[in-house]
């Protein structure tokens, strides 16, 4: 046998396999320990030539001489297995690779079972105290490192006798340790997570099924156990030998065998919610703890269950999810219809109706988004959950339908809660959009906004049958202005039938009724008198303007925000005031951008009280509308936002 380079950037010295790991799918288990024991052998001493002239530059190395007052059993002993490893190489080196004409054949065949006897002594010595080394206390640091020292000092053995071309060599060569040593590292692992005895910190906060404590119990076993690998076995090892990775495979390699087994079985929906809560939550939040993620790489540890077998746990969950929500909301709408046939009073609170019934429903509906979130790991899944909401609020909005046909007394009370219930779920929807895919998100607001527009519809019809009288009379001297000032006294005066709705609701509703009024107003003044001249359509200007702000001022009093509703009438007044054929144009395109619903009849309307404003220039101005609202329509998207922020003012104004 040839001496070889003890150089550490020899490569010689690395295992002769590319073999995939059992453990791990990136370069494998066996490949790190190959990098670790393989890497370097021990130092060398040659050997002069024999009297025969055999090669004997080839022997083993025996640098690292043990002191001759220590034998190896007192090594072992003394668990300092790298020196009783050394003591074992030198005596294999000199019983096969030196001819001692001392020895006779049966002393020498002694020799060599003896070395044999006290080779497997060691091993199973090192393989004992690798397996311990997991539990506090039963093994030294400095037991392991020694063991560890002595498996590369094994290992390096191995590899050269496997260049020596020599036919005799010692029976337990190879000796394999290397292998050895991941098999017991992986039976370890099994044993530790099939018999778990790592101590609940709260054992009576423990409930649950036999399957969940089991998988507890292996958690918290896995837990220990990594976290005793990160601060205490990987000091006995290289750096490069990555053993806390190594483990880490292991471990979720055997925890997650063990999940599967139990996925297989069968499970009922809190097992099955648990399994998957600890796949999703638990255990990556094991692994996330500081100190296990420092040396731990999680990611490259992929799910603890296949595909194969979390479709199935998820399909199970969400079903169960989804039938709960259901069957909460179903029992919410029916207790809200069941106190209305019974004639209950809605509840008040500072004077104002509400309703618990959105209260209700936002809460699950948030919970359950938000659990299945965790649970499943994947927000796209959990806003599923939502995909019957429309459908529920369309039962919703046909019992609030049913309440307005009535006329109870307290239909008028039930209508101002069910308006707080609405505009709480308007606020989820804007604020909480996470919590449900686009397509939702709009069938609700639709289906929440036409709920809207009847109930304010039925609050405001009394109101506006009682105002018709006055909004008939907005169409004649008008410009005096004192048709309006009634008009507005009268709407300060019945707006105190308004009250009784939350402050964000009662916004709504005063901006409904601003809008309304205001509608009315343009109406009137299209069905007025025309204004022959310049002059005349300058008062008319001035008229129109100055009803604007009496409008707002009295609207925003009331609690209305729709501010943009005097900018309507402003630039009303100002195509009135207008003369120049170009200006008109630039007036009319900035209305066709702002306020989309405008059509031709409108413009044609408004242009018409110009008596001067020839029927040729109202087609001009016609054109040039038709072309701003074609443009509109092409670059307009109909995403949600822009639903949003969509103004009606001109398709509520009938001619």
């Amino acid at each position: 046998m040839r001496i070889r380079s003890g150089s550490a950037d020899s490569n010689s010295g690395t295992l002769g396999f590319n073999s995939q790991s059992e453990v791990s799918g990136r370069g494998g288990v066996r490949g790190r320990f190959r990098r670790l024991f393989g890497g370097n052998k021990s130092p060398t001493n040659p050997t002069p030539a024999n009297a025969n002239g055999n090669a004997t530059d080839g022997i083993l190395p025996t640098a690292e001489e043990p002191e001759e007052l220590y034998t190896f059993q007192e090594r072992l002993e003394q668990q300092c297995f790298s020196e009783a490893s050394q003591i074992l190489i030198n005596e294999e080196n000199k019983l096969f690779l030196q001819k001692n004409e001392s020895y006779s054949l049966q002393d020498y065949n002694t020799a060599i079972e003896k070395l044999q006897n006290q080779h497997q002594e060691l091993e199973e010595a090192i393989l004992k105290t690798i397996r311990l080394s997991l539990n506090p206390g039963e093994v030294s640091p400095e037991a392991l490192t020694s063991a560890v020292k002595a498996i590369r000092k094994e290992i390096d053995q191995d590899n050269a006798w496997m260049q020596e071309a020599q036919a005799e060599k010692p029976k337990w060569r190879p000796s394999k340790l290397e292998t050895k040593h991941e098999k017991v590292l992986k039976f370890m692992v099994e044993e530790r997570l099939d018999n778990p005895t790592a101590q609940c910190s709260s054992p009576e906060a423990v409930q649950g099924s036999s399957i969940q404590a089991d998988v507890l119990a292996m958690g918290r076993q896995l837990k220990e156990d990594l976290k005793t690998v990160v601060e205490t076995v990987r000091r006995c090892y290289p750096e490069k030998m990555d053993i806390c990775n190594f483990y880490a495979n292991i471990f979720h390699n055997v925890f997650g065998v063990r999940l599967r087994k139990i996925a297989e079985f069968g499970l009922d929906d809190k097992d099955c919610t648990f399994i998957l809560r600890w796949v999703n939550e638990y255990y990556p939040q094991i692994l996330q703890k500081p100190a296990l993620s420092e040396h731990i790489r999680a990611a490259d540890l992929g799910k603890l269950l296949p595909p194969s077998l979390l479709q199935p746990l998820e399909e199970q969950y969400f079903t169960k999810q989804q039938s709960d929500m259901l069957t909460y909301i179903g029992e919410v709408l029916s207790e809200a219809k069941q106190k209305w046939t019974s004639g209950e009073m809605p509840k008040t609170e500072d004077g104002c109706f509400i309703s618990d019934t959105a209260i209700f429903i936002i809460e699950v509906v948030n919970g359950g988004v938000t659990s299945a979130e965790t649970v499943l790991a994947d927000r796209t899944k959990a806003q599923s959950l939502t995909t019957l909401l429309p459908e529920l609020l369309q039962s919703y909005k046909s019992f609030l339908d049913d309440v307005i046909k009535s006329s109870k007394p307290i239909t008028g009370p039930t209508v101002k809660a069910n308006l707080h219930c609405i505009e709480q779920f308007s606020n989820v929807l804007k604020r909480k959009r996470f919590l449900f895919p686009d397509e939702v998100r709009d069938q609700s607001q639709f289906i929440l906004k036409e709920m809207q527009t009847s109930a304010h519809s039925y609050l405001l019809k009394p109101v506006h049958t009682q105002l018709k009288p006055l909004y008939r009379k907005l169409s004649s001297d008008w410009l005096k202005g004192d048709n309006l000032k009634k008009l507005l006294e009268n709407i300060e005066s019945k707006s105190l039938d308004l009250q009784g709705l939350a402050r964000a609701s009662h916004q709504e509703l005063m901006g409904t009724f601003h809008l309304d009024v205001s509608v009315e107003y343009v109406k009137g003044l299209i069905n007025g008198d025309r204004f022959k001249d310049a002059k005349k359509q300058e008062q008319a200007h001035d008229a129109v303007h100055r009803d604007a702000q009496l409008l707002q001022q009295l609207f925003t009093k009331l609690g209305s925000q729709e501010d943009w509703l005097k900018d309507v009438l402003l630039r009303i007044a100002e195509l009135l005031r207008l003369q120049e054929l170009p200006a008109i144009q630039t007036e009319v395109f900035t209305m066709g951008t702002l306020y989309p619903d405008i059509s031709e009849k409108h413009v044609s309307a408004i242009l018409k009280l110009k008596s001067n404003f020839t029927k040729a220039n109202r087609r001009t101005v016609k054109e040039t509308l038709r072309d701003v609202l074609n443009e509109s329509a092409t670059t307009t998207t109909t995403t949600s936002t822009t639903l949003e922020n969509t103004r009606s003012f001109f398709s509520l104004l009938t001619l």
